[in-house]
């Protein structure tokens, strides 16, 4: 049934949704404005002044680069607070046998990463990050402390009906912008977005087939290990999932009501609303890449403030990377989700900075540069010349 007809007829409604996450303006974004140009240019201008040989740490250069950018200053300084937040949601599709694993993990997850068990647990300690995890949607009763922006219970299996309705849509954004909010006003100067919902990236590529006109069979990938039967039927579930979303590729909100999860809207909600608030991002998997192409159409511009932290080996992934003109740090054949791949490119990232904040240029170390010669040189001879004298 469309819920545009019976909002309150689609499975899993929370009648108890808090109404305080819910502005009419939640989707309503200012262009964002990119970061600094100028402070780029010194960057660049400072790389080429390094004791090294121009362009010799590759992408290193032009991470640091775009550090400088966002933080207006050069050099740049290291992210002192870098926060990962895990955005849990279920999805009805997962009912149709599109995941190896059941719907319940969601929410043992959600108890696994509050009690830091979970592979971002780990991989964010390493890297000197700090791990929250929100219940945006799980299908059950999670700890209070993570259930405060809750919008609802699981969503429409969207084969066949709206994830949500459009007040639970624009509720979703909203939370997802509240807690981008709340990291930025805690002192967070490095975003990075995961996700935790079986079945997932069935509606992840729904959106970005959608937004990038693919075919089900170019785009559908194996998620957490299903076997060539699960790949059918989830690719039976996307080619119908896609006939309802292709109708609204021009309509950010009714793509995310028709295709996506109180999740994925709440997680384009907070991409979106960090580069509004000029706070950098590194993109995580296929869920959060395929959150970040809806939260670019909601704030044009905001991509210039992400970096991609891996490629996953969903096709659909590639796909998104691709055609947001974004190129992974890391390519370790990871499709966890969690945010793990960002977090494993984070000090990559703050490698890059560190050289450009803390390098010795030439003159510093006393170095000569390319095509210098020593003060004193001596008389060039011509060793081509005979001596007829003798």
């Amino acid at each position: 049934m469309s819920t545009e007809a019976n909002p309150g007829a689609i499975s899993g409604a929370n009648p108890d949704a808090n109404p305080d996450v819910a502005p009419v303006s939640s989707a309503d974004f200012e262009p964002v404005t990119p970061p600094d140009r100028e402070v780029r240019a010194q960057a660049d201008a400072r790389q080429r002044d390094l004791t090294k040989p121009a362009g010799s740490l590759g992408r290193l250069e032009a991470l640091a680069g775009w550090a400088s950018a966002c933080q207006g200053v050069c050099p740049p300084h290291a992210f002192a607070r870098p926060r990962v937040v895990v955005f849990a949601g279920d999805h009805g599709i997962a009912r149709n046998g599109v995941s190896a694993y059941p719907p319940e993990v969601t929410a043992q997850m959600v108890a696994n990463f509050l009690g830091g068990g979970a592979a971002v647990n780990v991989l964010a300690e390493v890297a000197g990050a700090t791990v929250r995890v929100v219940d945006i949607a799980v299908d059950g009763d999670t700890d209070p402390s993570v259930a405060n922006h809750k919008v609802r219970r699981s969503s429409g299996s969207i084969d066949r009906e709206d994830a949500m309705s459009n007040e639970e849509t624009l509720q979703a954004i909203a939370a997802g912008r509240a807690i981008a909010d709340e990291e930025i006003d805690g002192g967070a100067d490095l975003l990075i977005a995961g996700d935790m919902g079986i079945g997932n990236t069935t509606p992840a590529t729904v959106l970005i087939a959608a937004l990038t006109d693919s075919e089900p069979v170019a785009v559908v990938g194996r998620g957490t290990g299903i076997d060539d039967a699960g790949w059918i039927r989830k690719t039976a579930a996307i080619r119908d999932a896609l006939r309802r979303a292709r109708p609204h590729v021009r309509d950010t909100v009714a793509l995310l009501r028709t295709s996506s999860g109180a999740d994925l809207a709440a997680m384009a909600g907070f991409l979106a609303q960090a580069a509004s608030r000029r706070t950098p991002v590194i993109l995580d998997g296929v869920v959060v890449t395929a959150a970040a192409m809806v939260a670019d159409e909601l704030a044009f511009g905001a991509r210039e403030w992400w970096v991609a932290g891996h490629r996953s080996t969903e096709p659909a992934h590639t796909i998104a990377l691709t055609r947001m003109g974004l190129d992974p740090i890391v390519e370790f054949d990871m499709r966890l989700g969690e945010g793990s791949g960002a977090v494993t490119a984070l000090p990559i990232l703050q490698g890059a900075v560190a050289i450009l904040g803390k390098m010795a240029t030439f003159s510093e170390a006393g170095v000569s540069t390319q095509g210098s010669a020593p003060a004193d040189e001596p008389e060039s001879i011509d060793l081509t010349k005979t001596d007829t004298a003798e």
